[in-house]
C-alpha cells in the first residue's frame, strides 16, 4: 500500500505540474497574443493617425521616416495627456493651440545663421562669384524649408559682400505657418546668431532686451512664402538652391524625389547647396555633378 500510495502521489504531482505548465503556456500565448493584437491595432491606427493628418495639414506622415517620427508624434500625443492617436485627432480638429503646437512640432524647426560656418566661407570665396560670373547679378535664389530665416537672412549677408543690397532677391519657403511669421518678425537670441560674423553683427543686428534684431535692409531682401516639398509645384529656373539639414529626416523614395525635382528646378549650370548630414548618393544618375560634398551643380 506504501508504494501505490506513494506512486499515486508521484503521479498527482506529475499532473499538477503538467497542469500548472500548461496553464503558464496557456497565460504566455495568450498574453503574447494581447500584444500581437495591441500592435496591430496600433499600427492599424497610425495608418489611421495618417490619413487624419494629411486631410488637416497636407503633410504626408508616409514620406518621413516611421519610427522617428512616430516616436516625436507619441512624446508629443504623451505631453498633451491624450490616450490614442484618434482621440488626438480629434483634439488637433477642436484645439487651434494644439493644432498649431503639433504643426510646428512636426515640422522640426532646427536653424541657425551661417550653419557650419567653413561651408559659407566656400559659399562666399567660391560659389558666389561663380554664379555671378555665369548668371549675372540678377540671380534667383530659393531658399527651401527655410524654417525661421536664419539661412535665407544668411544669403542676403553672404551675397551683400559681391552685389548692391538692392539686387538681391530671395525667395524663402516652409511649410509651417508659424515659423514664417517668426522669421517675418525677425527676432534671434544670442546662440543663433553666434556664427554672424562680427562685420554682419555690428551692420545689421540691433540689441532688444535678451534678444537680436535683424534690420529691415536685410528682411526687405527676401519674400516668404508656405510650401509644401512633398505637394507644391516648384519654382522654375533657379541659379541657386538651399535646402540643409532638412532631408535626413525623409524616406529614401521622398528624399530621391526632392531631389529630382531640385534638378528640374534648377537651371543648366545651377547650384544646389545642401546640409552636412545629407549626401546625394545618386547624383549622376539624376543630372548633377559634385563639386564637393555639400554642393551640387546641374549638368548643362
Amino acid at each position: 500500500m506504501d508504494m501505490i500510495s506513494e506512486c499515486l502521489t508521484l503521479v498527482s504531482y506529475s499532473f499538477i505540474r503538467v497542469c500548472a505548465d500548461n496553464q503558464y503556456i496557456i497565460r504566455e500565448c495568450a498574453r503574447k497574443n494581447k500584444n500581437r493584437e495591441r500592435g496591430i491595432l496600433m499600427a492599424f491606427d497610425y495608418e489611421y493617425f495618417k490619413k487624419e493628418v494629411f486631410a488637416l495639414t497636407k503633410i504626408d506622415l508616409n514620406a518621413y521616416k516611421e519610427k522617428q517620427m512616430k516616436r516625436r508624434i507619441d512624446t508629443l500625443i504623451a505631453k498633451h495627456k491624450v490616450t490614442g492617436y484618434d482621440k488626438f485627432v480629434a483634439k488637433l480638429r477642436d484645439d487651434k493651440v494644439v493644432f498649431d503646437d503639433f504643426v510646428n512640432y512636426l515640422t522640426i524647426n532646427v536653424s541657425e545663421f551661417y550653419r557650419n560656418p567653413e561651408q559659407w566661407r566656400l559659399m562666399d570665396k567660391e560659389i558666389i562669384p561663380e554664379l555671378i560670373g555665369r548668371f549675372g547679378k540678377n540671380l534667383k535664389i530659393w531658399s527651401a524649408a527655410c524654417s525661421t530665416g536664419d539661412e535665407p537672412y544668411s544669403l542676403v549677408m553672404a551675397f551683400s559682400k559681391h552685389l548692391p543690397l538692392n539686387q538681391i532677391n530671395i525667395i524663402a519657403t516652409d511649410i509651417d505657418k508659424q515659423v514664417i511669421e517668426k522669421a517675418k518678425t525677425g527676432l534671434y537670441n544670442e546662440k543663433s546668431i553666434a556664427s554672424v560674423p562680427d562685420e554682419f553683427k555690428k551692420k545689421y543686428f540691433t540689441k532688444v532686451g535678451p534678444s537680436y534684431q535683424i534690420s529691415n535692409d536685410i528682411k526687405s531682401r527676401v519674400q516668404f512664402k508656405q510650401h509644401n516639398l512633398l505637394k507644391d509645384p516648384y519654382p522654375d529656373r533657379c541659379d541657386l538652391i538651399v535646402c540643409r539639414n532638412v532631408l535626413i529626416y525623409f524616406t529614401e523614395e521622398a528624399k530621391d524625389e526632392v531631389f529630382r525635382k531640385f534638378n528640374t528646378a534648377l537651371k543648366p549650370e545651377g547650384i544646389l547647396f545642401i546640409g552636412s548630414t545629407e549626401q546625394i548618393m545618386n547624383y549622376k544618375e539624376i543630372n548633377y555633378e559634385r563639386k564637393n560634398s555639400f554642393f551640387y551643380i546641374k549638368n548643362k
